[in-house]
């Protein structure tokens, strides 16, 4: 194998990469002021001094709601490329595929729904 300008440029290039990533990285554990006791430990409420329990239980349901949002956005991000290729589409057939992307979308919704997924709870647990 013989060794050429486009090896050294790689060479130089992934060792410029790796200096890049981990610089910053080396440099605050080197010249980071470290902080030990007084408020590290606490908890984080904005800026405000924490009282009583600090940490307590959430319930499963705002988890449950946020998966589904997450879900459900990103499917609906798949339309954005259908719609940016609507324009050159030919015949009905996309607008056919589309449909049915959205129908599997509503069952979803309504087998959620029936679960009883979107009611919320008299009280968190």
């Amino acid at each position: 194998m013989v060794f050429t300008w486009l090896h050294a440029a790689i060479i130089v290039f992934f060792i410029a990469g790796l200096a890049f990533a981990g610089g910053p990285l080396l440099g605050s554990l080197l010249l980071a002021p470290k902080a030990r006791g007084g408020d590290i430990a606490l908890p984080y409420e904005c800026g405000m001094v924490p009282h009583g329990a600090s940490w307590m239980r959430f319930g499963i349901n705002y988890y449950v709601y946020a998966l589904l949002f997450l879900a459900f956005d990103v499917d609906v991000l798949y339309l954005f490329p259908v719609a940016a290729y609507y324009p050159h589409a030919e015949g009905l057939m996309p607008v056919i595929k589309v449909f049915i992307f959205l129908a599997v979308l509503a069952l979803g919704v309504l087998y959620f729904w029936r679960k009883g997924v979107f009611t919320w709870p008299k009280r968190v647990r």
